[in-house]
């Protein structure tokens, strides 16, 4: 990646949040580690708040001037939000994605990070604690994963009966005669690793927290993929309200799914 030499420090201070803050409670959580939010499925542990406040201090101080938006600080004060539209450089955090999995001691989970700056993604970060393997991406730099740079040429052009998808469980009643092979994994960061290398062909979104996919959708449009909102506009970094997110291997099969998918 071009101009890596500058932020080569992101990978160890997201390895070493992991190292110290997350695998060492991965199955060991007890009852005090965890707390609800809106809802009873929303959940936190202390491995959540730790990790965030471990990454908003020292991604902070590996760019002086930047600010730091995560998921947990938006929730204690949702003001927060307003510092996506500064025009100071801003790390965008989701400390533990799949915190579900990390509860109940399954092995979907990651930390992803996005540097945004006027309101665009310019590098994008997401680590798997328990592979080790992480994926970055620059804008113009292509994304790559433990030196492999990942490219989607091959998978566009198929049959849609031939490709792997996510939906939400519904839809996957509603279309599983129309489509290939359809999950769930509980976890945007794997989803879109999974993107990325090809293990997985489209993906619709209607949850769109900036940390869940700031860094994973300029992932997948460096790789070579197309991403849209529902509304046919661009992703930004921002909330996007009631609107969705449909992610495809190319432009038509976009057109073909949305269409298929009756969104």
């Amino acid at each position: 990646m071009k101009g890596d030499s500058d932020f080569d420090g992101v990978g160890d201070i997201l390895r070493e949040a992991a190292d110290t803050l997350i695998c060492p409670r991965f199955r060991c959580l007890d009852a005090a580690a965890i707390a609800t939010k809106s809802h009873a499925d929303d959940l936190v542990t202390i491995a959540d708040l730790e990790t965030e406040e471990f990454l908003s201090r020292h991604l902070t101080a590996l760019l002086p001037g930047s600010l730091a938006v995560g998921e947990e600080s938006v929730f204690r004060d949702p003001a927060r939000k307003a510092c996506l539209d500064s025009d100071k450089p801003v790390w965008v955090i989701d400390p533990v994605d799949g915190t579900a999995n990390f509860v109940h001691g399954l092995p979907g989970f990651a930390i992803i990070i996005a540097l945004v700056e006027r309101r665009r993604t310019i590098r994008g970060w997401i680590y798997d604690p328990l592979s080790r393997r992480l994926y970055k991406t620059e804008a113009g730099a292509g994304v790559w994963c433990e030196g492999r740079r990942l490219c989607l040429d091959g998978r566009q052009g198929r049959e849609l009966t031939a490709m792997s998808g996510c939906l939400g469980r519904r839809m996957i009643e509603r279309h599983r005669q129309h489509l290939g092979e359809l999950s769930q994994r509980g976890s945007a960061a794997h989803d879109y690793m999974a993107l990325c290398d090809g293990r997985l062909d489209f993906r619709l979104f209607r949850l769109l927290n900036p940390w869940d996919h700031a860094a994973g959708v300029l992932m997948v449009e460096e790789a070579g993929g197309y991403v849209r909102l529902l509304s046919d506009k661009s992703y930004a970094p921002l909330f996007h309200g009631a609107d969705g997110l449909l992610i495809a291997p190319d432009a038509d099969t976009w057109l073909e799914l949305r269409q298929v998918l009756e969104i």
